[in-house]
């Protein structure tokens, strides 16, 4: 089983990039982030068309998150939107149950905040936001061992997911702080599914549109795949597929994709 996340950065823009890439890359599941649509306008007829279910929580001009899942795997069950016990105006996070061959598997996507710049108040909104985060995964955890948390975290782990770890130390993506937070997840029982293995050194997921920051390599690995203990022993392999990135009007986000086994 495969599942990956990509932040499309509009799903009105990049619809036929996104059907393209599951045509060639035919995954199980795929999460998106960034849709920046309402409800009403998600293209459920086009993604159908495609193979595919779809659980969605929009919002007009920003935000909004989906989990795409094959025929096979069934329709999305137990579907809950945003963080329990924290009241958001934003549309950051879906949960879903999935029926797959490894049996249940709980997937949470979500577009994680991006926090603008230490000290502002979406910082401290993306502090409270990540405490909300942490404590409702507890709860996720404790009734369904089989857990995926996946999407856009606007988070660099440690200095090898930045190309300048110098000059961009304690700015944001990579403050103290938001790498405190992502350690918190960690301890809740949850492994990068990236860092299970051996990595190309600058291996990225976000590159800026400025500057040719792509061409030059100038990126951030802040897309992630985090999967519990009861996964852990199954995840065969986990990449970052950079190919979408230098399609016509791409977006400034790759796909990333981690391999589950049966058994």
């Amino acid at each position: 089983m495969q599942i990956a996340t990509w932040n499309v950065n509009s799903l009105a823009v990049r619809l036929p990039q996104v059907i393209a890439w599951l045509t060639a890359n035919p995954v199980d599941v795929l999460c998106l982030q960034e849709l920046k649509l309402s409800d009403e306008k998600f293209p459920v007829k086009e993604i159908e068309a495609a193979g595919y279910h779809s659980a969605f929580f929009g919002q007009k001009t920003y935000n909004g998150v989906a989990v795409l899942s094959r025929i096979e795997l069934g329709p999305a069950r137990d579907v809950v939107k945003n963080i329990s016990g924290f009241t958001d105006e934003q549309s950051r996070v879906i949960a879903v149950t999935l029926d797959t061959p490894q049996g249940e598997v709980r997937v949470v996507n979500g577009y994680f905040v991006n926090g603008q710049e230490p000290g502002s108040e979406k910082f401290a909104y993306k502090m409270k936001w990540l405490d909300g985060l942490r404590a409702a995964l507890r709860a996720e955890l404790a009734a369904h061992p089989r857990l995926v948390l996946l999407g856009d975290f606007n988070i660099t782990v440690d200095d090898r997911d930045t190309y300048d770890p110098v000059a961009l130390r304690e700015t944001i993506h990579h403050t103290t702080e938001e790498r405190q937070h992502f350690q918190g997840l960690i301890e809740l029982g949850l492994t990068d599914a990236f860092r299970m293995f051996e990595q190309l050194d600058k291996s990225y997921s976000w590159w800026d549109y400025r500057e040719f920051g792509f061409r030059r390599n100038r990126g951030l690995r802040i897309d992630h795949i985090l999967v519990s203990e009861a996964l852990k022993p199954l995840v065969k392999s986990c990449v970052i597929d950079k190919l979408p990135r230098k399609n016509e009007r791409p977006s400034d986000h790759a796909p990333v994709i981690v391999e589950i086994t049966a058994s």
